[in-house]
């Protein structure tokens, strides 16, 4: 098992770092998990871990976790509050920004696809360009809704898909898909005190816009 990265950690909480292809809870198909780690971190130190968030199996980045169970419910009570910025590569070229709206549904096969069908879950991205080439950009992403798939299904509406994305992209080869939750920034439960982590852009994003 691999080292846990942990970016930030007080008394009430901990924030990691999630590798790609890593399910944040325990899933049929994997034995590894983030949270399994971090049970395991804290379990040596006698403290308890409580799930506050998820992020796809397929995407990297700061996960929070809580160690006790009222400062879980109070995170998750005040969720919308929550900032979460994530980046991406993405297949072609969009607007400098942008800001993509739509209703969410699940089929049977728990595809996750957008509609203008108020029943669905309402989901809200907005988005900028940072870097771009003649193949690739490299895209700023706030998301307003915390929905399901919904930075991968927004981008697929946008007619760019993420890289290595193999469930709502294309097929182009890449083993990883290029989508990095970056940055959260809350006001802490207990001490009221903003707590900001931010990642710098991986080198393996930046490359793909060298050329």
């Amino acid at each position: 098992m691999k080292k846990l990265n942990i970016l930030y950690e007080d008394k009430q909480l901990i924030v990691v770092y999630k590798e790609p292809n890593l399910p944040t809870i325990k899933s049929n198909n994997f034995k590894d998990n983030l949270y399994s780690q971090v049970y395991d971190y804290l379990h040596k130190k006698n403290q308890k871990v409580f799930v506050v968030h998820r992020l796809d199996k397929d995407t990297s980045g700061l996960v929070l976790f809580a160690k006790n169970e009222m400062v879980k419910d109070a995170l998750q009570r005040n969720w919308d509050s929550v900032k979460r910025i994530y980046i991406a590569i993405v297949h072609g070229k969009t607007k400098d920004s942008g800001i993509i709206k739509s209703y969410l549904k699940e089929t049977k096969t728990l595809l996750t696809y957008s509609t203008n069908d108020k029943s669905g879950k309402y989901a809200e991205t907005e988005y900028k360009t940072l870097m771009s080439n003649n193949q690739y950009s490299l895209l700023e992403l706030d998301i307003k809704t915390g929905r399901k798939n919904q930075i991968r299904v927004h981008m697929k509406d946008n007619n760019t898909p993420i890289l290595g994305d193999r469930k709502y992209g294309i097929k182009d080869g890449f083993r990883h898909m290029m989508l990095l939750a970056k940055r959260i920034e809350f006001i802490h439960p207990v001490t009221h005190k903003t707590i900001n982590i931010d990642l710098e852009v991986p080198g393996d994003y930046l490359k793909h816009l060298k050329n």
